[in-house]
């Protein structure tokens, strides 16, 4: 397992099609919401669930669910032609039926230096997350503090 990502996979683009360097969210929990931030990389593998362009897909997230964070640009998540950065956390966490995404709206926790923590499928909810991350980083600010 990979501790953290080589820099050749942490370019990705918006969704107008930009290039992002992801170096940007280094010192960062995240989520692919604090310190926490949640990075939507909208995918059309799952029941064409996303169709359209990239900067519809963020218009959508924007109007529909009031999202306040990063969408990037559309990317495939899984074979061969899987984005980098899905490629990386994928074979640094793999799944529960190994490392192919299932379905829509996977999730990764990445902590501050880079590592995948966790793995979490569809149905586990972006919050339910953000409240074991923080849990965490106290659990472990605790445990530094008490040394």
């Amino acid at each position: 397992m990979e501790s953290s990502p080589p820099s050749s996979i942490l370019n990705s683009q918006d969704s107008k099609g930009k290039d992002v360097d992801l170096t940007i969210y280094n010192e960062k929990v995240l989520l692919l919401p604090n310190g926490f931030e949640v990075l939507a990389f909208p995918c059309n593998q799952f029941l064409k669930q996303e169709p359209g362009t990239s900067e519809e897909a963020q218009q959508f997230a924007c109007t529909r669910f009031k999202a306040e964070y990063p969408i990037f640009q559309k990317v495939r998540v899984n074979g061969p032609d899987a984005a980098p950065v899905y490629q990386f956390l994928k074979s640094s966490n793999s799944g529960f039926l190994g490392s192919s995404i299932k379905w829509n709206v996977t999730k990764f926790l990445i902590d501050k230096e880079g590592k995948v923590i966790k793995r979490y499928g569809s149905t586990t909810a972006p919050l339910a997350i953000e409240l074991i991350a923080n849990e965490a980083m106290l659990q472990k600010l605790l445990a530094v503090n008490s040394l």
